[in-house]
């Protein structure tokens, strides 16, 4: 992996980086969130596949359980948002209104589905009036299962010499353990019977909820990263808590972007926590306010200057919904913090 030097300089939005330690650091990767989900309905293979042909280190991508215990790549326990399912009459007897932390939702419920009827859905796009390129793929492609994510890492190894590391997250598990199912328990056996439960698989356990993670850090030897949103998540204390069962945090950008960033990634490293910042999308809705354009809510802002002024913080990753745009951005970057010019580095 490349290692450069960092540049003794402080940054704005889209300036250089900031000042660090005179030591090396490790290129920080960039993973594909849900895939290329700014670009195809998110979870589908369609997405894995357009953000391992722009060049991700990892795919991100959410795990919930069906109701005969298999692993399926979705966000939401409720399917409605993203697949066909209230298009189905027969599975119209399935609609239920359940609790789920802490809100009543009504709906389709992945674990009310076996595998075999979540296989005959079809995704579609969360954001139709924001993303109407991605909404133009609606109906085309199938719920993905984690072992179908995994055939085609490495079916794109096979066929690129190309690697990609998988970020696995945990969705609802307090709620889906209520309901008899052990996500984390799954999510092990998976790994064990694909040969991925080693330190030097390329595959990380992430999940906001502290509780999976520690029952995980006793029989695994995967990374394990914990996933804030929280301002009282990322104190000193707190964080030197984490590291008690968790190899990193995944932050949510706004704990970083709001002033005490540097600070937080400082004592995450002091504890020997990586930090990913999450989640990076081209649309000014989902900016921070600095990095917005006056082009309207739906149109593309200053993505490349948020991915700088996290990377300059010394994230070590991030993770995005346009992984094209933040690669770009991620390597000018690494070319400005080395001294190259970004027409060299190319």
């Amino acid at each position: 992996m490349t290692t450069i030097p960092l540049s003794p300089t402080v940054p704005g939005p889209g300036a250089a980086p900031i000042a660090r330690p005179s030591s090396l650091v490790v290129t920080p990767s960039v993973a594909g969130h849900r895939g290329a989900s700014g670009y195809r309905p998110e979870h589908t293979l369609e997405a894995f596949r357009l953000a391992l042909a722009s060049g991700v280190d990892d795919l991100e991508l959410d795990l919930v359980p069906t109701r005969d215990g298999h692993l399926v790549v979705r966000h939401d326990l409720e399917l409605s948002l993203t697949t066909d399912v209230a298009d189905r009459p027969d599975l119209a007897h399935l609609r239920r209104v359940r609790e789920v932390d802490g809100a009543r939702v009504a709906g389709w419920f992945v674990e009310d589905l076996t595998l075999a009827e979540v296989r005959t859905l079809r995704a579609r796009e969360r954001m139709i009036l924001l993303r109407p390129g991605s909404a133009a793929y609606d109906g085309r492609f199938p719920v993905a299962t984690l072992a179908d994510v995994v055939a085609l890492v490495s079916d794109w190894r096979a066929a690129t010499g190309r690697d990609a590391g998988l970020l696995l997250e945990l969705k609802h598990v307090g709620h889906l353990r209520r309901a008899g199912l052990a996500p984390e328990e799954l999510v092990l056996d998976a790994l064990r019977r694909h040969g991925l439960d080693h330190a030097r698989s390329r595959v990380s356990v992430m999940a906001l909820e502290e509780e999976p993670l520690r029952r995980l850090a006793d029989v695994t030897r995967v990374p394990l990263v914990r996933l804030l949103d929280r301002p009282e998540q990322v104190t000193r204390e707190a964080l030197a808590a984490v590291a008690d069962y968790a190899d990193g945090i995944g932050a949510a950008k706004h704990l970083l972007l709001g002033g005490r960033g540097d600070q937080v990634v400082r004592d995450a490293h002091r504890h020997w926590l990586t930090v990913r910042a999450w989640t990076l999308a081209a649309e000014n809705r989902f900016l921070a306010p600095a990095f917005r354009t006056p082009a309207g809510a739906h149109r593309a802002g200053d993505l490349a200057g948020e991915a700088g002024h996290l990377l300059a913080l010394g994230v070590d990753g991030l993770i995005t919904d346009h992984p094209d745009r933040v690669l770009a951005a991620r390597d000018r970057w690494v070319a400005q913090a080395s001294g190259i010019s970004t027409h060299a580095a190319r």
